[in-house]
C-alpha cells in the first residue's frame, strides 16, 4: 500500500494505492498532516488503486473531510471501490464534490483572496526566519543537529567552487566600468581619474552586487533546487520522523556558510574588478601603471571598504534565506522544484535590489 501526494495549482492530490487494510498509523498521519498544512483551496482523494480495503479507509476520509470542512477547503472523494460512498453516507457524512470550474471572483474578492495569501506568506516567512534564528542559538549553545560533513560540504561549495566564476564576471565587470568611463573622461583630458572611478565603485557597491548576483543564480538555486527535490523524495519527511530538525540539518550550515563566504568573495570581486579596469586604463588609454596604482590607492577608503563588505554580509543573508526557504516549502513534482528554484533566484535578486536602496539611504542620512 502507498499514498502518493502532490500539489498542483493549488489543489492537493492524495493517491491511494494498493491494500488499505495495511497501512501503517503513521502514513496515515503524514497525509492528514500535509492537508492541515498546505495552503491549497481544494482536496482531491483518488482511490483508482486500491485492491482490498476495510474500515481504515472510510476512517481517514472523514478526517480528511472534516479538516477540509474546519479550514472551508473543497474536497472531492472519487473514484472509489464500490461500497465506500454508501458507508460514508451511513456514517452521517456526505462526500462534497469538487466543481470541474472553478468560479469566477469578481475583482474586490480577488484583492481580498491575493491579500489573504500575502498575509498567509509574511507568516510563513517569518515563522521560518524566527526557526533560523533558532537554530542558530542552539548553533551557539552547541544543540544544533547537524554533522561536521555537511559543514564542510557547504562552504566547499560556496566558497572555493565560486571563486572561478566570481573572479572572472567581476573581472569583466571592473574591464567594462573602466572602458565606458575613460571614453567619457577622455574628452576632457581626464581619463586618469577612470582608477578612482573604478576603485571606489567596485568596492563600494558594485563588486558585493555582481557577487550577490552570481552566487544568487548560483549557490541560491542549487540550495533551492537540492532542498525541493529532498521534498519531492520525501526526505524531510523522513528527518521530520527521526526527530531531527530540517532546520538545523538543512539550512544552517548553508546560512552560515554563505554569509561566512559572501565578504570574502566580495573582496576578490574587488580586486578582480580594480585589476579589470587598470588592464584598460593602461593597455588602452596609456595611463602609466605607476599613476593608476596611485591613483587608485587615493580612492580606497576604509568607509567605502566596509560599507561594500556590509553589502556582502546582507547579500548573504538574503540569498540563502531565499534558497532555503523556497526548498523547504516545495511542492512533491518535478514542476514545484523548477519553480522554487525560479522564485529563489527571483526574490533573492529582487530582495537584494531593496537592501541596497535601503542601506544606501541609511548610509546617506548617516553621512556614511
Amino acid at each position: 500500500m502507498a499514498i502518493r501526494i502532490s500539489v498542483s495549482d493549488r489543489t492537493l492530490h492524495i493517491i491511494v494505492t494498493g491494500d488499505v487494510r495495511t497501512v501503517r498509523a503513521d502514513t496515515w498521519h503524514a497525509a492528514l498532516w500535509r492537508v492541515t498544512d498546505a495552503h491549497v483551496g481544494a482536496v482531491v482523494v483518488d482511490g483508482t488503486d486500491i485492491t482490498m480495503w476495510d474500515s481504515v479507509l472510510i476512517v481517514f476520509l472523514r478526517r480528511v473531510m472534516a479538516v477540509c470542512a474546519q479550514k472551508n477547503i473543497r474536497v472531492q472523494i472519487k473514484s472509489m471501490p464500490a461500497g465506500v460512498g454508501a458507508l460514508l453516507k451511513m456514517s452521517g457524512t456526505a462526500a462534497c464534490t469538487m466543481p470541474d470550474v472553478r468560479p469566477q471572483l469578481t475583482w474586490v474578492e480577488q484583492m481580498g483572496d491575493w491579500g489573504w495569501r500575502l498575509s498567509g506568506a509574511v507568516r510563513h516567512g517569518i515563522s521560518f526566519i524566527g526557526s533560523v534564528g533558532a537554530s542558530v542559538g542552539r548553533m551557539f549553545r552547541g544543540r544544533a543537529q547537524t554533522r561536521m560533513t555537511d559543514w564542510w560540504f557547504a562552504f566547499d561549495d560556496v566558497g572555493p567552487r565560486a571563486i572561478l566564476i566570481v573572479s572572472l564576471i567581476s573581472f569583466l565587470i571592473g574591464l567594462i566600468l573602466a572602458f565606458v568611463g575613460a571614453a567619457q573622461l577622455k574628452l576632457f583630458g581626464a581619463q586618469v581619474y577612470v582608477a578612482s572611478l573604478v576603485a571606489i565603485a567596485a568596492i563600494r557597491i558594485m563588486g558585493a552586487m555582481m557577487t550577490g548576483i552570481i552566487m544568487a543564480g548560483r549557490t541560491g538555486a542549487s540550495y533551492a533546487a537540492t532542498i525541493g527535490t529532498m521534498q519531492t523524495n520525501e526526505e524531510l519527511d523522513a528527518l521530520r520522523t527521526m526527530g531531527i530538525s530540517r532546520i538545523d540539518f538543512l539550512v544552517l550550515p548553508r546560512i552560515i556558510a554563505m554569509v561566512v563566504s559572501m565578504p570574502i568573495l566580495t573582496l576578490l570581486a574587488d580586486a578582480m574588478a580594480i585589476l579589470g579596469g587598470m588592464a584598460v586604463g593602461v593597455l588602452m588609454f596609456n595611463i602609466p601603471l605607476a599613476e593608476y596604482m596611485s591613483y587608485t590607492i587615493d580612492a580606497l577608503g576604509i568607509q567605502n571598504f566596509m560599507v561594500g563588505i556590509f553589502h556582502g554580509f546582507v547579500y548573504g543573508v538574503i540569498i540563502a534565506l531565499c534558497g532555503c526557504y523556497y526548498g523547504i516549502n516545495c511542492g512533491r513534482n518535478a514542476n514545484a522544484v523548477g519553480s522554487a528554484t525560479t522564485r529563489a533566484v527571483v526574490m533573492s535578486i529582487v530582495w537584494m535590489v531593496v537592501a541596497t536602496g535601503i542601506i544606501t539611504f541609511v548610509f546617506e542620512v548617516l553621512g556614511i
